[in-house]
């Protein structure tokens, strides 16, 4: 394994920029200064050995219902206030799991991170850390995905165009998904909550497969992707999205789609007793990344899958993705770019990461999920119902 490569030198706009968004910060602060009012715990991970918890502190909790029938134009004003969060700085944290305690200060976006020592082994796979303010006001529980030893393998997934649809190819209906849809009118892609379930169950059915979440989404978007995976049977898993402040030093944040990657190594890094699956989408980068960790990780590489965002025509994704495929063809891992969640599922139970007995049930839900309007039908629903008025539900 090589080891992971230094972060690029800051910019000189980049660092002039974040000198200015922080003397604006700073400004604020004094005149305006900001109160804690919520903590966004967002998912940690760990073992015995040691806990990794992040989150954010934020002035209030994000708008954004979600109401099966709430407006395009409710969506959009919930939306706009998710991308202008106030977060809070320098606010210090006080941390518990079980009998362990750490203080944690926020960074000047609002974000916390702080390790603690191992957990005790729960039942299942998650237990339960707590996080508040250092005198002890917004008590929030804080869960913690518990990666047994012996689980034999890890999934690492995208989200956009992985698991949830977003249409990357079309720029109108991205944007129509990200700023007038919610959590219950975002649509998951064909067969991804049986396929996901049958993935985290493993061979042995004990359920104990960690599966872990990469996108370049931001953050400002977390509850509702965690909403999303709850009300479309996803598996819960710890998310690792974007930031979209100019400080390019913060902890949590890296440019581009390299951060994917940098999460993967971590976390592969981090578990050496488990092999990974990976999985992506031929609409960003992923099948580039996941071939550069082939390559530096070899076997530990279980399978890379690559949804094929465009499956009824031939595209230049395509050509790059399966110059991916080429460029890993000595390692010995399997890399494939799939059409769907049945086609990945028929090669995850070829090569023993999934039980035969979950193929019936995947492919009956492929083809009921096909059924349903696509993002663009829907998206075409919400400009006649835009017609007939600022209220017409989105659909």
């Amino acid at each position: 394994m090589t080891n992971a490569p230094a972060p690029p030198p800051r910019r000189p706009l980049l660092a002039a920029l974040s000198r200015l968004e922080d003397g604006i910060d700073a400004v604020r602060d004094r005149l305006l200064p900001r109160r804690p009012g919520h903590i966004a715990a967002y998912r940690g991970w760990g073992d015995d050995a040691r806990v990794d918890l992040i989150g954010r502190v934020l002035a209030d909790a994000p708008q954004g219902g979600p109401g099966e029938n709430d407006s395009r134009w409710r969506n959009l004003r919930h939306s706009v206030q998710r991308f202008t969060t106030d977060e809070v700085r320098r606010q210090a944290l006080r941390l518990r799991l079980d009998a362990h305690d750490a203080l944690a200060v926020t960074d000047g976006e609002g974000y916390y991170a702080a390790t603690l020592p191992g957990m005790r082994a729960p039942d299942g796979l998650w237990g339960a850390a707590t996080v508040s303010l250092d005198d002890g006001r917004l008590e929030t529980p804080q869960p913690v995905l518990y990666v047994h030893a012996d689980a034999g393998v890890g999934v690492i997934s995208d989200i956009d165009d992985t698991v949830l649809d977003s249409s990357i190819t079309d720029w109108k209906t991205a944007a129509q998904l990200t700023f007038l849809h919610n959590a219950r009118t975002r649509k998951p892609l064909v067969g991804a909550a049986l396929l996901y379930q049958a993935l985290q169950q493993g061979m042995d059915g004990r359920g104990r497969v960690p599966v872990f979440y990469v996108s370049s989404s931001p953050w400002n978007l977390y509850d509702l992707l965690e909403e999303f995976m709850a009300l479309n049977g996803l598996p819960p898993g710890p998310m690792c999205l974007r930031d979209l402040g100019l400080d390019a030093g913060m902890f949590i944040k890296s440019p581009g789609h390299g951060h994917k990657l940098e999460r993967a190594r971590q976390l592969i890094a981090r578990f050496p007793r488990l092999r990974w699956v990976l999985l992506g989408d031929s609409g960003q980068a992923d099948a580039e990344l996941y071939a550069e960790a082939a390559h530096e990780f070899g076997e530990r590489i279980a399978a890379i899958y690559i949804r094929d965002v465009d499956p009824d025509r031939d595209s230049p994704l395509d050509t790059a993705v399966d110059a991916q495929i080429a460029r890993v063809a000595g390692t010995r891992v399997p890399m494939l770019r799939t059409r769907d969640s049945r086609a990945i599922a028929d090669h995850a139970a070829s090569i023993g990461l999934i039980r035969p007995d979950w193929l019936g049930p995947i492919e009956r839900e492929v083809m009921r999920d096909a059924g349903r309007p696509t993002l663009a039908e829907a998206a075409t629903e919400a400009a006649v119902a835009g017609e007939r008025g600022p209220d017409a539900p989105v659909g």
